[in-house]
């Protein structure tokens, strides 16, 4: 089978890519695309054979019906929520529950980030999603994350920035007063004084919070088409094993002092602390392995008004994949 993949281009699909490790009996032509190009043209398209997907667009977009692709229990990118809560200098807002009442901006109300700290603001501080005015709008630019229906869920007030504006812009003229987002604001990383984090020691809260849950949340996770999955019965269980091999052999370069892999001084000290923290397979996959993240974000999902229930391992994954465990 000759295959169309998208993902991004991270050190776990490498070898996948390269060809150094091959999905059984296929030939791949391998698209490196930023999520979220990869996004629109998978949610509006259809374009991918095998693709990377939003976890929180593929809950609302199964919800709704009609959608071609099935996931299987690949995660391709995970983050911490705490670090993602940006606030306006001089807002007031220097603790979780000073959000109450507050305009808050994010890109979509749908996207997993959104999704994940919205969960963790009602875990943990009881902060609801009701509790919060919702903006939306490009973070750095004007942008269109609308390759879903816009969700409106009952109490809870979303609205569009006006065109033309984003939301950077919009917190340092005042007009909201933080933003939820995946990734750094750039007035952030050019050192805005209007910009700072809610919580500026973020590490030490996620390592105290999975600690406690055992969860890290997934963002993405990998989708393929069903009726390529009709064609060839295997074919969900030998791409789960391409990427676990991937994964696997990107791991060890992480830990490597000869010649660092990544440009990080003190890599191979933060791979093991991290490896003490979580175990030797920090990024696992399957569902045996994440079924709590899987869980509690389907939840959130629901509780959120994304979902109409809490989806089950397996409704949202291709079948037999629901059990494999690397």
């Amino acid at each position: 089978m000759r295959l169309k993949i998208a993902t991004d281009d991270y050190d776990r699909i490498q070898a996948l890519k390269s060809g150094k490790v091959a999905i059984e009996g296929c030939t791949l032509d391998y698209l490196t695309l930023e999520p979220g190009d990869t996004f629109t043209r998978l949610f509006r398209h259809h374009e991918f054979d095998i693709s990377e997907m939003s976890f929180s667009t593929y809950m609302v977009a199964l919800a709704q019906g009609g959608f071609p692709y099935r996931a299987i229990p690949v995660f391709l990118s995970r983050v911490f929520p705490h670090g993602s809560i940006y606030v306006r200098a001089g807002s007031g807002i220097g603790a979780p529950r000073d959000l109450v009442g507050r305009k808050v901006g994010v890109p979509s109300y749908h996207f997993t980030r959104g999704l994940v700290v919205r969960g963790m603001l009602q875990d943990e501080y009881g902060v609801k999603p009701a509790d919060i005015r919702w903006r939306i709008g490009g973070v750095d630019r004007p942008e269109d994350f609308s390759y879903v229906a816009k969700p409106s869920p009952p109490g809870v007030e979303v609205e569009f920035i006006e065109p033309g504006r984003h939301l950077a812009l919009e917190l340092v003229e005042g007009a909201i007063d933080a933003i939820i987002s995946y990734r750094d604001p750039r007035i952030l990383l050019d050192g805005h004084p209007a910009i700072g984090r809610l919580f500026e020691d973020f590490r030490a809260l996620e390592q105290d919070w999975y600690r406690r849950t055992r969860v890290f949340p997934a963002m993405h996770l990998v989708g393929i088409r069903e009726d390529v999955l009709a064609k060839r019965p295997t074919l969900a269980l030998d791409v789960c094993r391409a990427f676990e091999a991937a994964k696997r052999a990107c791991l060890p370069r992480l830990f490597d002092l000869d010649s660092l892999k990544v440009t990080l001084p003190w890599l191979v000290a933060e791979a093991r602390a991290t490896a003490a923290l979580m175990g030797k397979d920090f990024w696992p996959y399957g569902v045996p392995k994440n079924r709590a993240m899987i869980e509690m974000q389907a939840r959130w999902s629901h509780e959120q008004a994304l979902s109409p229930r809490p989806f089950t391992p397996v409704e949202l994954f291709v079948p037999g994949t629901e059990t494999w465990e690397p």
